[in-house]
């Protein structure tokens, strides 16, 4: 044997196999230039299984055990343990990619089913499945509207409270083309609709908005953000997540052309901000033709029973590389698994219960901390959904250092601003929570 679990083959398995093809060594099947061939050694000693995880285990307790009230793009909501169970069973599991045409069909009717979800949530005509994350899909939604737009122009406007990260992404998907990103200010947390109309013109390719935003507010007017998208023929882009698409406005309603998000915010736990992107657009046959990713549709097969069949995928390896509209490759198929089951398993009124309750909590919260001597909570005099930000009297880094002490995490926002996150996995630590933000903000 070859002494590793991971290579198993043996010696002469590997030589029969170089003779077969003509070569002396396994380096000679490989054309790596000297520039850039490493040649020297890794410096990793070698680990028995045991060794190997009490290493892996002495690492991981470096980490601080808090309790979490974070948000700001990651969300911790309890996943029902038949999540789990379902998801783990072994027809699901496979080093196989799952998203080539040849998956099996149970796989193709679970992404269907979470496509005919988001159909539903968001109340457009196509879906697909999937994105990395809200930053990529945000990045596709604006490639997209370079694809689409009619108009001559190549700005795309974002809010100014657009999280670092999603701007991060934004910048180098748009990074080498013609396209510019631009802020347009917000005010009170919302969108500043007459400074956005008066940036709004035939340069705009596409207008991005956000409900709830980054801050945890609920978006007001976005209609009217969708018709000023609309008279200058630009792609409105909206930005939302699977939860509060339950409750909150439909952004089919609002003139929204795309949805992104996240929806990993469901059916998996927030483990170190592992996504999943979320990416809804018209049904127009110039969207249905431009759509990144991939579309797994519902048919018929030879016997006319009804099959899932992948109907469009985008990336470049399967069609010619200047007409791919998409460089996405992997798909997180296992996770909008997890996510299509968790929203199954909630049904209907127990997504709208969820929603409802990440109104109550933030609302309920941001009350109990107002009423602390140098808190004022919420900042924005609005309804907010799951989070908030605080105006605290100290230094922000300080309270959050303080917090962080008293074994609580919170983000430092501004100067003297936290922002503050509850759902249903956090919510049994709100008094310990609360006495400790009494005491470090004395």
């Amino acid at each position: 044997m070859s002494g590793s679990p991971y290579a198993p083959h043996t010696t002469s398995e590997t030589t029969a196999m170089l003779d077969a093809v003509g070569v002396d060594s396994e380096e000679a099947l490989f054309d790596i230039p000297e520039s850039v061939r490493f040649d020297g050694e890794f410096g990793i000693d070698a680990k028995s299984e045991q060794a190997a995880r009490r290493a892996v285990a002495s690492k991981l307790a470096d980490n601080d055990d808090l309790t979490e009230f974070l948000g700001r793009g990651h969300y911790d909501h309890y996943v029902p343990s038949v999540v789990d169970h379902l998801a783990d069973r072994s027809e699901f599991i496979t080093s196989y990619t799952q998203y080539q045409p040849e998956v099996a069909q149970g796989f193709l009717q679970a992404l269907f089913e979470y496509q005919s979800m988001l159909v539903e949530l968001t109340g457009l005509d196509v879906a697909n499945c999937s994105m990395y994350d809200a930053a990529t899909a945000l990045g596709e939604a604006a490639t997209l509207a370079d694809r689409l737009r009619s108009v001559s122009g190549t700005r795309v406007l974002v809010p100014d409270l657009l999280h670092e990260g999603r701007r991060g992404v934004l910048d180098n998907y748009v990074a080498g083309g013609d396209l510019t990103v631009e802020t347009y200010p917000t005010t009170d947390g919302n969108v500043d609709r007459e400074a956005l109309a008066e940036r709004v013109d035939e340069t705009t390719a596409m207008v991005y908005a956000e409900n709830p935003t980054v801050r945890g507010t609920i978006e007001e007017g976005l209609d009217t953000v969708g018709d000023l998208a609309d008279e200058h023929d630009a792609l409105f882009t909206l930005g939302t997540d699977i939860v509060a698409l339950a409750l909150l406005e439909e952004p089919a309603s609002v003139g929204a052309d795309v949805v992104v998000g996240d929806g990993s915010a469901l059916g998996l736990g927030s483990a170190y901000g592992f996504g999943l992107g979320l990416f809804a657009c018209r049904g127009d046959r110039e969207f249905l033709r431009q759509v990144p990713g991939r579309l797994v549709g519902a048919s018929e097969d030879s016997d006319d029973r009804r099959a899932y069949t992948l109907t469009l995928q985008t990336r470049e390896q399967h069609i010619r590389r200047e007409r791919a509209t998409s460089n996405i490759c992997s798909n997180q198929a296992w996770v909008a698994l997890r996510t299509a089951m968790h929203v199954a398993s909630l049904g209907p009124d127990g997504l709208v219960e969820l929603a409802n309750d990440s109104v109550r909590r933030a609302r309920e919260t941001a009350a109990r901390l107002d009423a602390l001597t140098g808190v004022q909570a919420p900042v924005h005099d609005r309804h907010h959904f799951r989070e908030f930000v605080a105006r605290v009297d100290q230094p922000a880094e300080a309270i959050a250092a303080d917090l962080e002490a008293e074994g609580y995490a919170v983000h430092a926002v501004g100067d003297h601003e936290i922002q503050v996150c509850v759902t249903e996995t956090n919510e049994q630590a709100l008094d310990g929570f609360v006495a400790a933000v009494s005491e470090v903000v004395r």
